[in-house]
C-alpha cells in the first residue's frame, strides 16, 4: 500500500529548507492552503510572482494578499507553440 502524502505541507517545508538558495520564488498555485507561504515570501522579499492556474477560480485567502499575481489563462497564446 502506498503510504498518503500531504503534498501542500511538503511544498511548503522544501520552500523553506531551500530558503538561502534561491532569491526570489515563483509559487503556481490557486490553492488557499499556500495563504502562510505567499505571506511569508512577501514580507521577506522574496516572492516575484504568484502565478494562479485559473483567473475565475482561486482562493479568496491569495486575493486578499495583494501579491504580485499573473493569471494563467491569458498566457497560451503567448507560450502555444505554431
Amino acid at each position: 500500500m502506498t503510504p498518503v502524502r500531504n503534498v501542500d505541507a511538503e511544498l511548503v517545508l522544501l520552500a523553506m529548507i531551500e530558503y538561502p538558495h534561491y532569491d526570489r520564488a515563483v509559487i503556481v498555485t490557486g490553492d488557499g492552503d499556500f495563504n502562510c507561504l505567499v505571506e511569508y515570501l512577501m514580507r521577506q522579499n522574496k516572492l516575484l510572482r504568484l502565478m494562479v492556474p485559473d483567473q475565475r477560480n482561486y482562493s479568496s485567502l491569495l486575493g486578499r494578499l495583494h501579491a504580485p499575481m499573473v493569471f494563467m489563462n491569458g498566457l497560451r497564446g503567448k507560450l502555444e507553440r505554431k
